[in-house]
């Protein structure tokens, strides 16, 4: 596995869910917990956010990844989380990312909308500038919130409309968070231009994915690991090659699925189907998007052929146009050839 493992944090990638607070590094939280000491849960020790990152079930990830939130207080926070980001996606050898991000959580907390979206943009140009590397954006309602936030964050997509946005989704919990009462919003975002990229059967069933497709016009689904319960569904999403976006560590950490042994990406993959691999909140889950691949390739037997399959699944998913993927997929087809 060494040899792979090698092969794998020289691989060109793209990266398809990833979310923005839940890729601050232990640094950056406890930088950020120790400016708002006595205000926060948050431990201002970056030894000490590890236990605070154990999570009992999926409830508990999103009130931890909330106090998180509660910690980005200006459009400098903002910056310095975003810029931090595409540092350590670079490292990665990411080329491309599409960061899902949720405005709704921090305009209602105190940054106003356009400061907000100036601060993204301006970090995702230094990005390109400093990294190599090209950052898009998801912006996303956070379902726990319900409808007052898919009007607001559609409202902020459509009015602040910033150059790097290109999808609409929904996050949060899925348990008591039906998909179809955000139809009307997702019909909205989708008339705007903009793709539709709902979470879906990460907590919940086959049905949350098919409400997902068939409600909200998914064009990819984030995670929809229980898709594997279904073999129309998996049939449906084979045929029709939809985005898949596995992040397994993720998954165990949250307790919706026991352990890495009983991860159906085997299953996703066997079937047919679009699979890409990403490391949703890397560092509260203790693990990178290079690690991600190493735990895919163990899963399915992969060898370097099969990782650089992966890849090349990101790429095609993705929402970057025809020549960036020519451009990528040339690269990683280049690196497979050089590796032997």
């Amino acid at each position: 596995m060494t040899d792979l493992t090698t092969f794998i944090a020289g691989l060109p990638k793209v990266e398809l869910h990833v979310h923005h607070v839940g890729s601050a590094s232990p640094r950056i939280v406890a930088e950020l917990a120790a400016r708002h000491e006595g205000r926060t849960p948050v431990p201002a020790d970056p030894e000490a956010l590890a236990s605070y990152f154990e999570f009992r079930d999926f409830a508990h990830f999103v009130e931890v990844y909330l106090s998180v939130v509660d910690l980005i207080r200006d459009p400098e926070d903002v910056w310095i989380l975003t810029h931090e980001v595409a540092r350590e996606l670079a490292r990665q050898q990411v080329r491309y990312a599409e960061l899902t991000i949720t405005p709704y959580s921090h305009v209602r907390r105190g940054i106003p909308a356009p400061a907000f979206c100036e601060a993204i943009e301006d970090a995702r140009q230094r990005a390109l500038a400093d990294f190599g590397l090209e950052l898009r954006w998801c912006f996303d309602i956070p379902g726990e919130a319900g409808l007052p936030a898919a009007e607001e964050t559609l409202r902020i997509a459509l009015d602040e409309r910033p150059a790097g946005l290109v999808s609409f989704g929904l996050g949060g919990p899925e348990i008591g968070v039906p998909r179809p009462q955000f139809r009307p919003w997702f019909d909205q975002a989708r008339a705007a231009g903009l793709r539709s990229v709902p979470h879906a059967g990460e907590t919940t069933g086959p049905q949350t994915i098919w409400d997902a497709l068939n409600e909200l016009g998914a064009e990819r689904i984030g995670h929809g690991i229980s898709a594997a319960q279904d073999p129309q569904l998996l049939t449906y999403l084979a045929e029709r090659q939809i985005g898949m976006e596995v992040c397994p560590t993720s998954n165990v950490r949250t307790r919706a699925v026991a352990n890495l042994d009983e991860h159906p990406l085997r299953q996703l993959v066997d079937a047919g189907l679009l699979v890409t691999i990403n490391s949703d909140d890397p560092p509260m889950f203790g693990t990178t998007l290079n690690d991600e691949y190493a735990v895919a390739a163990r899963l399915l037997g992969a060898d370097r052929e099969g990782v650089a399959g992966l890849a090349h699944n990101a790429v095609t998913a993705s929402f970057l146009d025809a020549a960036g993927k020519q451009r990528i997929t040339a690269e990683i087809d280049a690196y497979l050839t050089s590796a032997g």
